[in-house]
Parts: structure tokens; C-alpha cells; sequence
């Protein structure tokens, strides 16, 4: 209980207060003021950057496995590479991953096809080699979504998934696509030059034959790092594009060879406008990642253009579209899209995988936010903990305070320049700044190992979906309640209630009259077409909040599958 559950001593110290008395409560209990953290969380420490830095680290120009392709299908081993994508052999485990819990996950499928799911990976018919890469990767069980996902991508269908961020969806595509793809490189990907040779200004004309788009940079950054593990040893090269870095490194990137290309939308379009730069004629697979994320009107010129940037014949290409949420715009791209035979496949509500997350909820007032914060901070152990808040304002005031009070933070969101937003999640992921503060759009399916705690500082609107850790992962989620928050009290009451979690008094009288757990309705947690449906206007059914290349992020979710988008951003 954010560093209650398991010290004693603090616990006694929490005097009881009366419900009407105000401040900061929590199950009757208010948190003790603190002047100072009770462990030591490290130095603070502050970026100064030089615009004439040469040196800057960009983490789209991060290392992939190559090889001069001349003989066979497969690369060797490459034993100082294969520790940086995978870690040190001594200290790898799997992803702290307990998957005990959701194969009771119910998954739903819809559509002419039915999928007999998988059980193992080693059930999947993969490659050796691609079976060594996800051993590598640590993953050992396959998620609900990766059962299903697997057999119909390896079968040749068009897939639309509905799952909530965190439950595998990256790996749930690329391990089939690739896995298919490695054999058949040479055949099908273009004429590229000797790595060796790169040197000399030999260069080609990008001719990806996967093409990932994704609504956020740090997502798109995050795939590629994936891909760059999956793609290890086979023949096919991994590059990403996104906004804010310099676009001479991408150009570089793409001219020594790509098949399996990740981006955000807006960078795509520029680079597709390039002709000697790059073409999609070669495209096999077009998957949308997050899709729910990118409907926004200003964007469905781009969307199509992206989605019919091919010279292929209809049929050449499969289509996938990953979602949290299934609304109008969604089943439109669907029906524009997929072919007519694709498979649906619907993940439940992964609420109840959550008992492994401790959920509490804080009953604070508007004026003592701040301070109940940073006394919350100062009565946990040091650990990688996330920070929600629902503008880019509340994110810089934030990093602006606790650091002022000595605490080693950082803060990502839309307005950051992209080098400062690569360096706060670097230097997060390092334990350098074990505190991140950041708007949950901007950080959509981010993955961090470790991360023991989720605040949310904010509570988000009605419209959007859950970030309180990701399945299977153990840890703590504080949210911050204020009156302002009256609107989400009942889907509050029931999420914790389905989640075996104690309900605050505060909360009790949102309570369903009907107690039983398995009775539950969540309004907000449907993807039946609303009556009265018309076509598929772009931004209908999601207010998505997206701003310019990548996801903007001044409103974010909680809790169950809403009528937007879901964000379960945050633990691994």
C-alpha cells in the first residue's frame, strides 16, 4: 500500500481522522507530513544541453544485427550484440512476468474463421531460431492475445485485435510476421549493399516488406527495440522514423537496407513523399498499432495515404489493426480495409488480472495535492515510480517542485523537445531518475522493467481507459481522489470491487446495491455499434486528444475500457 502495506512502524504512526475533517485520507487514515524521503533516493540531476552538440545519442540509430547475406538464410551468433538486446545472460529473467492468473482471460472471436489457439510457443510451428530469439526475450507463456494472434497471422489472415495496451500486442505480430518473412528474405526484400560496404556511399532505395505505424515516438522507439530482438540473426533489417530527430539519420537508416519499418504518421508521409528514399511496393504486412489513438479527423488523409501507399494488387497485402477500444472509426477502416474473411479477436477485461496490483485510492483536497505527493514519495522505498497527470502545465509544475525538493525526477510529454524526451526515458529506464512524471498519451504502451508504482496524480475523464499496471506484473497504483472526481466515483467502486480491492469510505456509497462481484455491468465496456451509426466519420466514437505526429496527451483514462482509448502504461 504504497509503502504501507509492508512497514508497520508507519502504519501506527498514521493518526485516524474523521471523514469531514479534509486533507489527504486514505481508508480513514491521513498521510503523515514529511520533510524529507525516508530512504535515500539518489542525486538529483539536470540535463544542460549545447544545440551544437554533436555527440547526442539518438535511440532510433541504436545498433541492429547485420551481416554481409552471402551465405544461407541465417546469421551467426553474435555473442557481444546479443547482450545488448537481450541483456546479460547472468541477469536475465523473463520480464518478472507471473501469467498464472490470465489464461482465465475470456477471449472472444468473431468473424467466418475460427482460430484454434496456441498453447506453448512451441506449439506455434516457428523457426528454431525465431524460438531461441523469444527464449531470449523471456517469454515463456504466450498471452491471451499472442494464443490467437500467432495461428491467424501464420495462416495468412487479416486480423483486427482488441486488447488493452500491455497484454503482448507488439510480440503478438512480430513474432509470426517475422518468423515467416526470415525464410523468404532473399526472395522477396530488395537489393541491399554489404554492410561492410556502407562506408563507401553505397545506398538503396528503402523497399520495407513490414511496415508498423504507431501514434506515439517513444512507441514506435520501443517496437523497433523489440524488432531488433526478433530480427536477430534473421535476414531482415529493422529501422524506425520518427518526429523531432534528425531526419538525415533516418534517411541513413533507411539507405543501407530496410524490411521491417516502424513510424509515426507524420514522419511516414514526409518520407513517402521522397520517392528515392522510400516506396511500400514491396509491403507484405501493414500493421496499425494502437489504432484507436490515431483517429482523429486531421489525420485521415495521412491515415489513407499511408494505408494505400502500395503499388501492390488487392489481396498482396495483410492487414492488421491493434486497439484498445473498438469504436466507429475502427470498424469503418475495418470494412475499407481487411479483407472480407478477417479474423476478430477480442481479449476481455483484464480487471481481474489486476489482484496481483495493489489499487488504492486517496481522498485528497485540490489545494493539498502537491504536498500529499511528495509525502507519499517520501514513505516509499526508492523504486521506479510513474507519475499521471492530464496536461503538459501539471507535468512541468510537478517536475518543477519535486525537484526543487531534492528528488532525482524528470517529466516527458508532447511540448519536450524529442531529445529531451528520449533522455528522460533513458535516464528512467536506467534508474538515473527514478521518478517519472508524465501525461498518459505520451507514454501509451510504454514498457519499463520494474517500475513498483503508479500515482495517479490526476484521475482522467470519463472518456478514456485504464493506466494502472500491466497484466501479470505485481506492484502498487495510488490515485489521487478529489470531489472534482465525482463522475468517475461509481466506475471507481466497481473496478476496485472486481479487483478484490479494499473500497475507501469516501467510496462506499457508490457501492452497486447488487454486491456480487460477477454482476457487474461497466457501461463504458462495449464495442457494439451505437444506435444510430452511420458510416465511420473520422473521430467518432474517441476522443483521442492526438496532436500533430504523435499522440497528444491532455486527457487519459483509468480503470476499465471506456468509449476511447484504454492505457494500461506502466508497470514491467
Amino acid at each position: 500500500m504504497s509503502g504501507w502495506e509492508n512497514n508497520d512502524e508507519l502504519k501506527a504512526a498514521l493518526p485516524e481522522v474523521p471523514q469531514s475533517s479534509g486533507g489527504t485520507q486514505i481508508a480513514g487514515a491521513a498521510i503523515e507530513h514529511r520533510d524529507a524521503p525516508i530512504e535515500k533516493w539518489g542525486e538529483k540531476t539536470q540535463n544542460k544541453y549545447d544545440e551544437n552538440d554533436q555527440s547526442v545519442k539518438w535511440d532510433g540509430n541504436a545498433r541492429v544485427y547485420e551481416w554481409d547475406g552471402e551465405t544461407g538464410d541465417l546469421g551467426p551468433e553474435h555473442p557481444e550484440l546479443e547482450a545488448q538486446l537481450f541483456g546479460d545472460p547472468a541477469f536475465r529473467d523473463p520480464q518478472g512476468i507471473d501469467f498464472s492468473k490470465i489464461t482465465t482471460i475470456n477471449v472472444t472471436q468473431e468473424g467466418l474463421q475460427r482460430i484454434q489457439p496456441i498453447k506453448f510457443f512451441n506449439d506455434a510451428g516457428l523457426h528454431p531460431v525465431m524460438l531461441k530469439n523469444v527464449e531470449l526475450c523471456g517469454y515463456k507463456t504466450p498471452t491471451p492475445i499472442q494464443r490467437y494472434c500467432i495461428p491467424a497471422i501464420k495462416m495468412g489472415y487479416d486480423l483486427l485485435a482488441i486488447a488493452q495496451t500491455g497484454s503482448g500486442k507488439t510480440a503478438a505480430y512480430l513474432i509470426p510476421i517475422i518468423n515467416h518473412l526470415m525464410g523468404k528474405a532473399k526472395k522477396l526484400a530488395a537489393p541491399r549493399p554489404n554492410p561492410n560496404d556502407t562506408d563507401v556511399g553505397i545506398r538503396v532505395r528503402a523497399e520495407p516488406l513490414v511496415v508498423i505505424v504507431v501514434p506515439a515516438r517513444e512507441l514506435a522507439i520501443q517496437i523497433f527495440n523489440e524488432a531488433r530482438k526478433f530480427c536477430y540473426r534473421t535476414m531482415l533489417r529493422p529501422c524506425v522514423v520518427y518526429g523531432g530527430a534528425p531526419m538525415r539519420d533516418q534517411i541513413e537508416n533507411l539507405q543501407r537496407g530496410c524490411d521491417v519499418l516502424i513510424g509515426s504518421p507524420g514522419r511516414l508521409i514526409d518520407l513517402m513523399e521522397r520517392d528515392h528514399v522510400l516506396t511500400f511496393r514491396r509491403v507484405k504486412y501493414m500493421v496499425i498499432d494502437e489504432a484507436d489513438e490515431m483517429l482523429h479527423a486531421d489525420w485521415e488523409e495521412e491515415f489513407n495515404k499511408i494505408l494505400g501507399g502500395g503499388e501492390q494488387e488487392e489481396g498482396n497485402v495483410k492487414y492488421m489493426l491493434f486497439s484498445a477500444t473498438f469504436p466507429t472509426a475502427i470498424r469503418q477502416l475495418a470494412k475499407t480495409h481487411l479483407a472480407e474473411n478477417y479474423v476478430r479477436v477480442k481479449v476481455g477485461r483484464i480487471g481481474s488480472t489486476h489482484e496481483s496490483i495493489k489499487q488504492d485510492v486517496i481522498y485528497v483536497e485540490p489545494s493539498m495535492k502537491k504536498q500529499a505527493l511528495f509525502d507519499l514519495i517520501c514513505s516509499l522505498d526508492p523504486a521506479r515510480t510513474i507519475i499521471f497527470v492530464n496536461s503538459r502545465r501539471t507535468a512541468d509544475e510537478l517536475d518543477d517542485f519535486l525537484f526543487n525538493r531534492d528528488l532525482p525526477c524528470t517529466s516527458m510529454h508532447a511540448d519536450r523537445t524529442q531529445r529531451e524526451r528520449e533522455d528522460a526515458i533513458r535516464a528512467f529506464r536506467a534508474g538515473k531518475t527514478p521518478l517519472l512524471i508524465t501525461t498518459g498519451v505520451t507514454a501509451r504502451g510504454i514498457d519499463v522493467r520494474n517500475v513498483m508504482h503508479v500515482i495517479n496524480y490526476d484521475l482522467p475523464s470519463m472518456d478514456h481507459g485504464g493506466r494502472t499496471g500491466r497484466i501479470g506484473h505485481r506492484g502498487v497504483a495510488t490515485s489521487f481522489y478529489t470531489d472534482r472526481d465525482e463522475p468517475l466515483a461509481k466506475l471507481l467502486t466497481m473496478t476496485l470491487m472486481e479487483t478484490g480491492q479494499a473500497i475507501p469510505e469516501f467510496l462506499e456509497q457508490y457501492k452497486p446495491e447488487d454486491a456480487d462481484v460477477s454482476k457487474l455491468k461497466f457501461e463504458y465496456d462495449t464495442d457494439e455499434e451505437d444506435p444510430g451509426e452511420e458510416g465511420g466519420s473520422w473521430g467518432a466514437g474517441g476522443d483521442t486528444g492526438t496532436n500533430g505526429n504523435d499522440g497528444g496527451d491532455d486527457a487519459n483514462g483509468w480503470g476499465a475500457p471506456t468509449k476511447s482509448s484504454g492505457d494500461d502504461s506502466g508497470w514491467n
